[in-house]
């Protein structure tokens, strides 16, 4: 028996050892691309925006090769830890919740969350006055979580969808009366674009820690800490020579790493 436990041991050892040594030479990062402008596709349907140029950018610091699978993102943390891909880069945000499954890397940025009605509806984003009322949300989304925990008890018709796409065509068909989502998404999305016109963001935006999060990261797997620790280094080598900023001007005219 003792015999049998040395051996298991030693084999233990080996597989933590050979984990800890991995050499990352192609790195699967989980993304749905409905996500204007961190996440989503070209008119030739290649997966582009702000997040896919930060995961190559830490892709080619670690002088590995990044492959983008897609996944809609309910399913992202169950299949980061059924290894069907190795990070999640795709606008999640770190929060409690989320850190008892899986990791996060060092900050990406931190975005506002608002809620998009019509002009002129008069709706803003309490319970008091979205009460009776339809708002929807991407499925597993932190907008989600805030407002089931805030507004659903209180008699607002919480959505859920797959996709942000979806609760667009919702909203616009009638089917909605407002959408809760993150602030630049909301404007670059939806907004600025033909079906976004006649709506705007319906009062001030939101700040919760609790469902909200901290600021959006890369998900990770707890086990794996030298990706993590490849990743963190890469992300403040971008902070510090300035190609996070030259990137984030591409997308934004304001500072989207926030606070």
């Amino acid at each position: 028996m003792k015999k049998t436990l040395t051996v298991l041991s030693i084999a233990l050892l080996a597989t933590s050892m050979g984990a800890a040594a991995k050499d990352w030479k192609q790195v699967r990062f989980g993304v749905d691309p409905t996500y204007q402008p961190f996440e989503y596709k070209a008119a030739d349907g290649k997966v582009v925006g702000f997040d896919i140029d930060l995961g190559n950018e830490i892709c080619r610091r670690m002088n590995a090769k990044c492959v983008w699978v897609e996944s809609s993102f309910d399913g992202m943390i169950p299949a980061l830890k059924a290894r069907k891909f190795d990070g999640v880069l795709s606008s999640m945000s770190k929060t409690e919740k989320r850190m008892k499954e899986i990791d996060f890397s060092a900050k990406l940025f931190h975005g506002p969350t608002n809620l998009v009605a019509k002009v002129g509806s008069g709706l803003q984003p309490t319970a008091a006055s979205l009460k009776g009322k339809r708002v929807g949300v991407e499925q597993g989304s932190t907008q989600e979580a805030f407002a089931k925990t805030y507004w659903e008890p209180k008699g607002v018709n919480v959505v859920a969808y797959q996709n942000q796409d979806q609760v667009y065509q919702d909203l616009v068909s009638g089917r909605l009366d407002a959408t809760l989502q993150d602030t630049v998404t909301a404007k670059n999305g939806f907004l600025k674009t033909p079906a976004g016109r006649g709506y705007n963001l319906a009062g001030a935006g939101l700040d919760d820690e609790k469902t909200l999060g901290y600021g959006t990261a890369v998900g990770l797997r707890k086990e794996d800490t030298d990706l993590k620790a490849a990743i963190n280094g890469a992300i403040a080598a971008m902070l510090k020579d300035g190609t996070y900023q030259k990137i984030a001007a591409k997308y934004f005219d304001f500072d989207v790493y926030g606070h």
